[in-house]
């Protein structure tokens, strides 16, 4: 990730500086970028010199935490954070305690967190936007996020993360299907089964409605074949995102699928979506991130979602 941010940076003629921490991975990033990294953490950067006043966190999944947390205790009053912030929905807890005691120390401005969910930002999501929003709003949702289990089983480590993958992971649909049609507000959800690294559970399922008001429901079975998925259901149109770089849709009165061209060259020269929400986040356009505040809150439908709270 640290690598497709700087191709996207130095598209953007914007100036950075690479902060990581072993002498391996900094001699790979320069190799691949040709660009240095400074070695040691964030921890020895912000003994030796002033913190960033903007900062992108995409660091693993188990640092990103502890990482945005020094550089907000440090004084850094804008940070993009890869998703999904944390290990858990204490630690985004934590996180958002650090921000909120960041402003309440009179900084100007106040701290501003923004998850970089970029999947908001791909060109087949703008476009479905765009579509919902000329159909009159969305009727209904439905979208699956089953995740291959034989190929997850295989990463070496990463243990602790793969016990939570539906955070970690999942969330990169889940979060898209509900930013285009709203929250759940009303909702059931079940959760069966376990896999060897992912304990919790197997297979999942829920319906409800959106804060919107659009019906939702969704599944995934991560002991069976799937991808993932999302449908968006308008009064005109059903929007199919699958794959969800794509977008596919069928009119009323009709069977047929038929792809939407899309202008989507930045998608193709960068990782997709990734282009858009670095140049969001520099202009300060903040349309269509998703807050740290409202990351904590998406939390608790998650861990419920995954049943992780079951006991």
């Amino acid at each position: 990730m640290a690598q497709d941010y700087a191709r996207v940076l130095k598209a953007l003629d914007s100036p950075f500086k690479v902060i990581g921490r072993g002498e391996n991975s900094a001699r790979e990033f320069e190799s691949a970028m040709g660009i240095p990294a400074q070695t040691g953490g964030i921890e020895r950067a912000l003994q030796n010199e002033s913190p960033p006043e903007t900062a992108i966190v995409a660091v693993g999944v188990e640092q990103l935490a502890s990482v945005t947390t020094q550089l907000l205790q440090a004084g850094t009053k804008r940070i993009l954070l890869e998703k999904p912030g944390g290990m858990n929905l204490e630690e985004l807890k934590f996180l958002h305690e650090a921000q909120s005691k960041h402003s309440e120390l009179g900084c100007e401005p106040n701290a501003e967190v923004w998850l970089a969910y970029n999947r908001r930002f791909y060109e087949a999501t703008r476009k479905a936007r765009e579509i919902i929003l000329a159909d009159g709003g969305a009727t209904s949702l439905h979208f699956e996020f089953t995740e291959w289990s034989h190929k997850i089983r295989e990463i070496e480590g990463k243990a602790d993360i793969k016990a939570v993958w539906l955070l970690a992971n999942s969330t990169h649909v889940i979060d898209l299907a509900f930013h285009l049609c709203g929250w759940p507000k009303d909702w059931q959800n079940w959760s069966s089964g376990s896999l060897d690294w992912h304990p919790a559970s197997a297979q999942f399922s829920g319906a409800g409605m959106t804060d919107q008001n659009v019906l939702f429901s969704y599944f995934a079975d991560w002991e069976a074949p799937g991808r993932w998925g999302v449908e968006v259901l308008t009064r005109k149109n059903r929007l199919i995102l699958r794959p969800i770089e794509q977008l596919q849709v069928t009119p009323l009165g009709s069977v047929k699928v038929e792809s939407v061209p899309l202008e989507n060259k930045l998608d193709q020269n960068f990782k997709p979506g990734l282009y858009r929400q670095v140049e969001a986040f520099l202009r300060q356009d903040t349309t269509h991130f998703c807050t740290l505040e409202e990351q904590v809150k998406h939390a608790e439908f998650y861990e419920k979602m995954a049943g992780y709270n079951k006991n």
